[in-house]
């Protein structure tokens, strides 16, 4: 804070400090007290508090219906929203296939419903574990978080040197592989990045705060495992990695979402991320139209936290006005979600972010190629040979198979009608996705 409250006014609060002296105020008294003469490092710090009470709120909201129908007009509803509140060129309704991720597993069999996806693991993402799943061993728990997790994957045809193609092809939407607890700790963690780079903690080329001259601009950027020039820069550098600036290494916390979405195979092991950037939005801020640089392989992948916002996709993308993109498909990402990118999604279309409508934090990871790397760069060990986690076991009958025995094929002329009953009888009971 500012220092107006002196040690001697704490009196007046009966020992209790400063909570105790918010305590004797009335709420509009409350209010007076925080509009105004907070300091930089407290704003952040008392955003991400009302953020977390907001977010709480929400995730105490009905669930959407655990099936294919809900799950679309989950990603429907949001879309429709975001178009009436923004002045955005209409676009179309997305296209797309939504499913659970299949997993095989000796819980496969269970029922399992979203209080499930509150879980909490043992793997730095969460403070504590939560004392209803004391009894599930590390990997059941994770079983029973992977399976409720959902991706969706994208189609829009354009005309491409004369030929139709998808140029979504290879685009991902993953939801629920980060519950409201583990977002919230991330975004704590981020704020208090934030605040090592105001006190300058961080190196130059780490953090970034630039002067917000126009709507749209001026973001803040946090980069790590290396230094990424979006354009040219005073040197002279081109837009790409700068291989012979430092920046800080990827951060404890951030290495433990990286080893998540590789063990929950949302990335792949064969392409671990080894750099990452973090994007701080304020209302308004915006990316422009563009397709990512190819000193990154593909895939790589953007966590979307605090608030909803709309991407925009196409192969020609305009620009309306500042902060105004307008595109062929519109997406909304919805908060805690992660969008990968790869193939046509990733190398034919760009993308662009338009002025969002509220605060916002975006975490991109993304594997350097190797030729690439910074002069100075070192692996990370922690990063090294991560193995995605096995969603099915020798054991285990896969729940699309069913038993075939040799009266489902007798010899060609003799399928009596009892066989043919007993063979169509096994085959309706296989389970279609």
């Amino acid at each position: 804070m500012t220092g107006e409250l002196t040690e001697n006014s704490s009196d007046s609060g009966a020992g209790e400090g400063c909570m105790g002296l918010l305590k004797t105020l009335a709420r509009e008294e409350i209010l007076e007290v925080l509009s105004e003469g907070l300091c930089r490092q407290c704003q952040p710090l008392l955003e991400a508090r009302i953020h977390r009470i907001l977010n709480r709120k929400m995730s105490e909201k009905p669930k959407w219906n655990d099936s294919i129908e809900g799950s679309e007009s989950f990603y429907r509803r949001p879309h429709k929203r975001m178009r009436n509140l923004q002045s955005f060129p209409r676009t179309p309704e997305p296209s797309y296939s939504s499913r659970r991720k299949r997993s095989t597993s000796k819980y496969s069999g269970e029922s399992f419903e979203h209080s499930d996806f509150k879980i909490s693991l043992n793997d730095g993402l969460s403070r504590v574990s939560s004392g209803v799943d004391s009894e599930l061993s590390e990997e059941g728990k994770e079983l029973i978080r992977i399976k409720q997790m959902c991706f969706n994957d994208f189609v829009h045809i354009e005309r491409i040197n004369q030929k139709p193609i998808n140029v979504l092809k290879g685009l991902e939407l993953h939801t629920q592989v980060f519950n409201t607890e583990e977002q919230e700790n991330i975004v704590d963690y981020v704020y208090k990045l934030q605040i090592m780079g105001q006190r300058g903690e961080l190196r130059e080329r780490t953090y970034s705060e630039p002067r917000k001259w126009m709507r749209g601009k001026g973001r803040v950027t946090i980069q790590f495992g290396c230094c990424y020039n979006y354009a040219k820069d005073k040197n002279g550098n081109p837009p790409g990695i700068i291989r012979d600036e430092e920046v800080d290494p990827i951060p404890p916390l951030f290495k433990k979402v990286i080893k998540r979405m590789v063990k929950w195979q949302v990335l792949p092991p064969t392409c671990i991320p080894n750099s990452c950037i973090v994007n701080i939005y304020e209302e308004g801020d915006c990316i422009p139209p563009h397709i990512d640089h190819h000193d990154f392989v593909r895939p790589f992948c953007t966590l979307s936290l605090l608030s909803e916002c709309k991407i925009v996709f196409g192969s020609t993308l305009k620009v309306v006005g500042p902060g105004e993109f307008s595109g062929p498909f519109s997406l909304p990402l919805p908060v805690g979600s992660v969008l990968v990118l790869k193939g046509n999604g990733a190398d034919i279309s760009k993308h662009c972010v338009p002025g969002v409508p509220a605060k916002r934090i975006s975490i991109t990871f993304r594997k350097m190629d190797e030729s690439k790397l910074p002069y100075k760069f070192l692996a990370d060990p922690e990063l090294v040979g991560i193995k995605p986690l096995p969603l099915h076991y020798p054991d285990q009958k896969h729940p699309d198979s069913f038993p075939i025995e040799k009266d489902d094929f007798p010899p060609r002329q003799s399928l009596n009608a009892s066989n043919r009953f007993r063979a169509s009888e096994r085959r309706s009971n296989r389970r279609i996705f």
